[in-house]
């Protein structure tokens, strides 16, 4: 049984506007969103994601406590809340990168999983939080993630969620794919730079490796006042053969959509047997150091 699910990935970016003031910079942003997700359910998408941290600015540019007021619960705060309202009104799945707030002071970059009817299912901790220049300042605002890597049964397939930098760690890929996951999100903010060879290099390589879909997202344009690189967009689907199917341009606002055949996913992995054939009685030395 052919089982094709049309998914959707949104790219946007903060235009000409200053990211000089947090409730301003949310409303923008969400205003920006709500109206891209409309688009989305006008074409048919039964699975979206978002990029990190989409309603407001990739702030780790800075390092400034005032955007700890960004923060808020996962589940119960008021962006998850209004996103599970409009899952059920498109009968959408949807991946909401948030910044999440626990207790006072401790934060997280965390993803909310939702079904097709709107239902809360769990959520995704960012495990790997980089600290480097210029501008990725992230430990000021994150704290290492505590979930695990796990994978949600929805209505239209079994998601696995990673978040921009845990990209270049292989083993939560593997992880993801041993749990059962069908499509693997990685919402992202990443410049112009270093990264433009590895953006098109790791994902469809983490795909293969581990027969799954994988959908990623890149914001767009350059953010006031830091202008520390541009967003260069480019958001894709590959598939589990590791060929992108679907991708965005570099610098408009914009959702990328594709079909994808979940039966694939057996049919590669029935060529290439990776999981039957890994050995991990012999890796032991990966966590030992």
């Amino acid at each position: 049984m052919v089982r094709v699910v049309r998914a959707g990935l949104i790219q946007a970016g903060m235009g000409d506007e200053p990211a000089d003031d947090v409730d301003r910079s949310k409303k923008y942003m969400l205003e920006k969103h709500l109206a891209l997700i409309e688009e989305a359910a006008g074409k048919g998408v039964q699975v979206l994601c978002l990029q990190e941290i989409f309603n407001g600015p990739y702030f780790c540019a800075e390092q400034d406590k005032r955007w700890y007021a960004m923060a808020e619960a996962v589940p119960g705060g008021p962006t998850v809340g209004l996103m599970q309202a409009l899952a059920k009104k498109h009968g959408m799945a949807m991946v909401v990168p948030v910044y999440e707030e626990t207790i006072p002071g401790v934060y997280y970059n965390t993803a909310a999983v939702l079904d097709t009817d709107g239902t809360y299912l769990g959520k995704y901790r960012k495990n790997h939080i980089p600290h480097l220049p210029p501008g990725f300042w992230e430990k000021f605002y994150f704290k290492p993630g505590n979930c695990g890597y796990p994978v949600f049964t929805t209505q239209i397939g079994k998601i696995g969620v990673y978040i921009c930098y845990d990209r270049h760690f292989p083993e939560g890929f593997r992880e993801l794919g041993l749990n059962g996951a069908e499509i693997v999100f990685n919402p992202s903010a990443t410049v112009a730079g270093l990264s433009d060879h590895l953006w098109e290099l790791e994902q469809p390589a983490a795909a293969v490796a581990n027969g799954y879909f994988v959908g990623a997202i890149n914001r767009v344009g350059r953010e006031k006042p830091w202008d520390m690189g541009e967003f260069y967009g480019r958001s894709y689907f590959c598939n589990p053969r590791g060929q992108i199917v679907a991708q965005g341009s570099r610098d408009k606002d914009e959702v990328i959509v594709a079909d994808l055949d979940l039966d694939e996913i057996r049919e590669v992995r029935e060529t290439w047997q990776f999981f039957r054939d890994r050995r991990p009685d012999t890796y032991g030395g990966l966590v030992a150091l």
